[in-house]
């Protein structure tokens, strides 16, 4: 008697949709720490509870809000862009879950009530990014572009400002001057710079239709906007607080504005899904006048970096991360009025959490807990909206 060749070999485990493609999981966990991390800010600030320990609260919020929140939404992007740029297959199943396991052990392991110990804390914690550059790497080596190849270097660059945050806080290097945070924040700002050259003008030219003629990218501007960001990046890194550091954060401020200016994000005010990636790039200019400000006049640092990573990174974030779920799984690229209330509402924590630190000590307070609660608010409203999206099949019945 044979077998049914049905019952002979075990059915194959369907692929969970999650793991089908690399913004499913990454721009969900995104939104998940977006929401929970801030959320867990505020109990500390309004308790005073924190564990004893080499990591300071203030310093886990930094590192976790970048190497939590922001590295998961640019791994996302990236494991769903390089393919496309590279006409190469996405990564999925075993490999996804994998880099997701990753991901979820160093937030896991670096949360001050784990009890980790600090130094396999840091090994953990360190494993992911240069697994995303493994990652990507055969892609965007097989496809032979310097320039998209570029983003291993940054990936690089990231893994070094987390290392140095983890010497800091196991004592080899002295606490205080924060090498890692501020090679993170810059190496951020890199990527945002370069992305944004490619997607904003693109997207807003599409958008438009027969107006998106108007959108305009000089050659000269973008050079610009690309040296004298880098040149800032090196000299927060390697120049005093003073007017030569200003000057540089002025020069990137301008070149910033400049390149906007040319996309003409003010023709898409009828697109929420359109402007709300031109306010998120506005923030760039913004934070960087502000800190050039810092460097002649009494004005808080802390205004400025707020700008950039409340406004400018979150803004953006949460922009391509509501752009890119519906496009990649065959929805039309429409904000629903939760989306667009999501937007606002970030927007409103940004201008709260910049404006803080400048208010008097009656209404600082105040301010800073209206900001951390839209911004919670506004992540949950993303979760609420885009969870069903990230874990159903796509629409159109395409894979992926």
């Amino acid at each position: 008697m044979t077998s049914s060749p049905d019952l002979a070999r075990p059915a194959r485990c369907p692929m969970p949709v999650l793991f089908q493609y690399g913004f499913r999981p990454f721009f969900l966990l995104s939104g998940v720490a977006g929401c929970g991390l801030i959320a867990a800010w505020l109990g500390v600030l309004i308790t005073g509870a924190w564990p004893a320990g080499p990591i300071g609260a203030a310093a886990w919020h930094g590192h976790e809000m970048l190497f939590g929140t922001v590295v998961a939404a640019v791994a996302g992007f990236l494991l769903t862009a390089v393919p496309s740029w590279t006409g190469t297959k996405a990564r999925s199943g075993a490999p996804l879950v994998a880099l997701t396991a990753l991901w979820l052990a160093g937030r896991v392991a670096v949360f001050p009530w784990s009890g980790v110990p600090a130094p396999l804390a840091a090994l953990l914690d360190l494993a992911f990014l240069p697994a995303l550059g493994v990652a990507l790497a055969g892609p965007l080596f097989a496809a032979g572009k310097a320039r998209n190849s570029a983003f291993l270097v940054l990936i690089g660059l990231l893994t070094l400002a987390n290392l140095l945050i983890h010497l800091e806080w196991l004592g080899v290097l002295r606490n205080g001057i924060e090498p890692g945070l501020t090679l993170g924040l810059g190496v951020v700002l890199m990527m945002v710079t370069v992305i944004g050259g490619r997607i904003l003008p693109a997207f807003t030219r599409n958008g438009l239709g027969p107006r998106g003629a108007a959108v305009r990218s000089w050659p000269w501007v973008e050079k610009a906007a690309l040296l004298s960001t880098a040149a800032l990046v090196l000299g927060e890194l390697f120049l005093p607080p003073g007017v030569a550091l200003g000057a540089l954060a002025l020069a990137a401020a301008l070149a910033h504005g400049v390149r906007l200016f040319g996309w003409r994000g003010w023709l898409a005010w009828r697109s929420p899904i359109l402007w709300v990636l031109h306010l998120g790039y506005l923030w760039i200019p913004v934070a960087l006048a502000l800190k050039a400000l810092s460097a002649v006049i009494d004005l808080p640092a802390s205004s400025g970096t707020h700008a950039l990573t409340a406004g400018a990174f979150s803004t953006l974030i949460l922009a391509v991360m509501s752009r890119a779920s519906l496009g990649h799984t065959g929805r039309a690229l429409v904000a629903a009025p939760a989306t667009v209330a999501a937007y606002l509402l970030l927007t409103v924590a940004a201008l709260g959490r910049v404006a803080a630190p400048l208010l008097p000590g009656d209404w600082m307070w105040p301010a800073l807990q209206g900001a951390g609660l839209a911004w919670v608010v506004a992540f949950a409203l993303y979760l609420v909206a885009y969870a069903p999206v990230l874990l159903a099949p796509r629409v159109d019945g395409r894979p992926g």
